[in-house]
């Protein structure tokens, strides 16, 4: 007859005694570290990393060393500092890809660039930032340049963003208020908004009409138009946007709004619809 496992056999197997929810300390700690890494700060030591989980340098070490020996952090031979390995990259695109949304969004984002010969975005909101989960491009060729690198996993400020307005609107008041703390109304573009009250009217406009404009805020040259996707309680859980440049289109911003409103609104209410949103019902 076999005695029971006390918690010292189970240090001794390698196994981490757990909660009785079946938490895992490891495991969040491993996840801390992974965390750690981040747009601003892709390189990083053991030092950076220990004080990120709240861990001594030894400790650190060998959790990263795991994470090294699985593929979830790299490790430069020359600096001995690391950075994310290509299974997190993997899982990111899985996450991605695994998200309804994007399945639904995919045709009729294609379609939208098509139409209008211009790249189609679709975004959604994580903590005071725009992060893309679908871009496509127009297969009609339009020489379109852009000032800034845009692809799936890119993060952009909220406030400077035709899609970030969107997301945005759609919170209360001490949601709003409490993402724009966080948020450095830096001056990105030429027409950056950076007074609060002034952006606070722009989301109150947006709010009302359900359409918002990125005009040279987030870089020169460059303009956006975006709508809300809705989800099936009618709240906005992403956005879809076209981006324009002014070497390509070089018009008033209304003229602009006016050609483009048309079909990306149709957009983003046939994705809003895929996902269960009926305006008759939601009352919006």
């Amino acid at each position: 007859m076999s005695r029971m496992t006390t918690p010292a056999d189970r240090t001794t197997l390698g196994t981490e005694p757990t909660s009785t929810g079946g938490f895992s300390q490891s495991l969040e700690r491993g996840l801390e570290i992974l965390s750690a890494f981040t747009e601003h700060r892709p390189v990083l030591g053991i030092a950076d990393l220990a004080r990120a989980a709240g861990l001594t340098k030894s400790t650190a070490h060998r959790y990263v060393a795991t994470l090294a020996k699985l593929g979830y952090v790299l490790q430069d031979p020359d600096t001995r500092k690391y950075s994310l390995g290509p299974r997190v990259i993997d899982l990111g695109f899985a996450a991605l890809n695994s998200m309804e949304i994007t399945r639904i969004a995919a045709q009729p984002l294609q379609a939208l660039s098509d139409e209008t010969g211009y790249p189609a975005s679709m975004a959604v909101l994580d903590g005071a930032d725009v992060v893309y989960v679908d871009r496509r491009r127009s297969r009609r060729a339009t020489g379109f340049p852009m000032d800034i690198t845009l692809h799936v996993g890119s993060r952009l400020p909220a406030y400077c963003t035709s899609m970030g307005k969107v997301l945005l609107a759609d919170k209360d008041p001490e949601q709003l208020a409490a993402l724009l703390d966080r948020s450095e109304l830096t001056r990105r573009g030429p027409r950056t908004i950076t007074g609060r009250d002034q952006l606070l009217a722009v989301l109150d406009r947006v709010r009302a009409n359900g359409l918002a404009v990125n005009d040279e805020e987030l870089a020169p040259g460059l303009r956006s138009v975006a709508a809300p996707v809705r989800d099936r309680s009618g709240a906005v859980v992403a956005a879809v946007n076209l981006a324009v440049h002014l070497t390509t289109w070089n018009a008033p911003v209304e003229t602009v709004v006016v050609r483009l409103e048309g079909p990306l609104r149709a957009t983003a209410n046939e994705i809003s619809v895929r996902l269960g949103w009926r305006a008759e019902r939601s009352g919006y």
